[in-house]
Formats: C-alpha cells, sequence, structure tokens
C-alpha cells in the first residue's frame, strides 16, 4: 500500500509539472496617453541574434506582421489621425509591407489573426501609409514599437529595428476634447481649479491670453493665491508684454514659494524677476 501511495505521488508530480522557458520573442504591451487620448500597443520583441534583419529575416517588398507571434495590436480611446488619415476609436492590426527607403504600413480592422490573415481582404484595411525609413546610428536589437516626440495633441508611433525606423504621424483630438470641456465647466459653477487650469491651457496653446488673464485673476480671487497660481499669472502677463504686472505677480509667487520651502519656485521667480527687470 506505501508503495502504491509514493506511485500515485509520483505519477501527479510528473502529469502537472511543466517545463517554463523564456519567449524568443517576449510580448510586451505599451500604455501611453498623448493629450488627453489612451493608447495601448501589443505586440511581442524579436530580437537580431547576430542575423541580418531587414531585407533578409524581414524580406522587402512582402507584408510582414510588424513583430512576431500574433499580430501586433494598437488601440485608440478616440478618433485620430495617422500620417494625415482617419482611425475611429477603436482596436486595430498594424501590418507592413517594407522596403529599403520607404514602408507601406496598413491599419487593419480584423485583430483576431494568428500573424498574418490567411486571405487578406482590402476592405479591411482602414488606413494605408508610405512612411521613409530613417536610419538608426545604433542598431537596436530588440524590434520596438513605441509613441515618441509627445506633445498635447500629437505624438510618433515608432516602429524601430537594426539600424531603420519608421515614424507614423498621429494626431489626437486634444484641443476638441479641452475646449468642449472648458465650454461647458464655463457656463456652470467654475472652481478655482477650474479657471486655473482654463488659464494655463490658453496660455500654453497660444488663445486668448485676455482670456487666460481674467481667469487665473479669478483662481486667485476664489482660492486665496498659491505660489504656483501667482506664476502662471506672471507668466500670462508677461506674454502680453505687461512687465511691470508680471514682476509683481512673479514676487507675490516668490514670497510664497519661500514660505512653503519650493526650492524650484523659488529659483524660477529669480530668473523671471531679473529678466522682466532689464
Amino acid at each position: 500500500m506505501r508503495t502504491i501511495k509514493i506511485l500515485i505521488i509520483l505519477f501527479s508530480t510528473y502529469t502537472f509539472a511543466q517545463i517554463q522557458t523564456p519567449q524568443s520573442s517576449p510580448k510586451a504591451i505599451v500604455m501611453q496617453t498623448v493629450g488627453l487620448t489612451e493608447i495601448k500597443l501589443d505586440y511581442s520583441r524579436p530580437a537580431m541574434r547576430e542575423r541580418i534583419i531587414m531585407g533578409e529575416l524581414v524580406p522587402f517588398g512582402k507584408i510582414w506582421r510588424t513583430g512576431a507571434n500574433a499580430n501586433t495590436k494598437i488601440s485608440f480611446s478616440d478618433d485620430v489621425k495617422v500620417g494625415g488619415k482617419f482611425l475611429k476609436a477603436g482596436e486595430y492590426s498594424i501590418f507592413s509591407r517594407p522596403g529599403i527607403s520607404m514602408w507601406e504600413i496598413f491599419f487593419y480592422s480584423k485583430t483576431d489573426n494568428s500573424g498574418l490573415p490567411d486571405k487578406w481582404d482590402v476592405k479591411k484595411v482602414v488606413a494605408a501609409l508610405e512612411i521613409e525609413t530613417q536610419e538608426l546610428k545604433k542598431a537596436k536589437e530588440n524590434f520596438t514599437i513605441s509613441i515618441e516626440n509627445i506633445t498635447n495633441n500629437g505624438a510618433n508611433i515608432s516602429l524601430a529595428w537594426e539600424n531603420t525606423q519608421v515614424l507614423i504621424p498621429l494626431e489626437v483630438p486634444t484641443d476638441e476634447k479641452t475646449m468642449a470641456s472648458i465650454n461647458q465647466t464655463m457656463e456652470g459653477n467654475p472652481t478655482a481649479r477650474d479657471y486655473y487650469l482654463a488659464a494655463v491651457y490658453f496660455k500654453e496653446s497660444g488663445k486668448n491670453l485676455q482670456k487666460a488673464k481674467k481667469w487665473i485673476a479669478k483662481a486667485i480671487e476664489i482660492d486665496g493665491g498659491k505660489y504656483w497660481m501667482f506664476r502662471q499669472q506672471a507668466l500670462i502677463l508677461a506674454k502680453l508684454d505687461e512687465k511691470e504686472a508680471a514682476i509683481l505677480a512673479s514676487k507675490n509667487s516668490l514670497k510664497l514659494a519661500k514660505e512653503a520651502g519650493n526650492q524650484d519656485y523659488i529659483r524660477l521667480n529669480n530668473i523671471s524677476i531679473a529678466e522682466w527687470s532689464k
């Protein structure tokens, strides 16, 4: 009976034990916010491993899954533009046709492909782009998709491997969404924070600075004024070329920053006051 129990234990161990080994092309998930738009990338990252990639492992002139294993996927929380082409919010596969100096990039509406689709359906290509390649000075060992050169209104989707990089221009509807939010909030009962954020957005996006001036003053009136609020007021006034008022606001920010022990704001205000006093 003891022998039978030992055999059962051994059998169970060997039956349920599983060997674990690392993937040669590990899976990667990238989450990035651009403006107010959420972007998610889901792909696998093959390595060079002393192989020639472009033109050999990845042939020129043939459609590639743009990665390894399952097809590469990208999703957008808002309607966007890629390379000037409109894409609705949602998830897409990214396929490509690499060339020596130019790649064709395809955003494909079917995303449950195992690698390449069994049959290529042109009706499922929702955006097709032609992007010139750029040469990387330092070889990239692993295939990498990333979101680069991020601004409030866009970025680049970067495809890079070996010595080749492709940058896909991306535009997101930040201004449209932000202005809708500002307009709706200002029609209601805006708080000091609302006035502050609206003023800063107008300043940074080059919109109506007189409105920004009015809103930042209102934020300070409601809240009593914080050093970061006076700092933004000073910057808005300086953009309006109201230097004396900007210096006064900066001095208010400096005083409060010293009380709070914020060395960054102390330094920035001292620099501004010296500059605007010339």
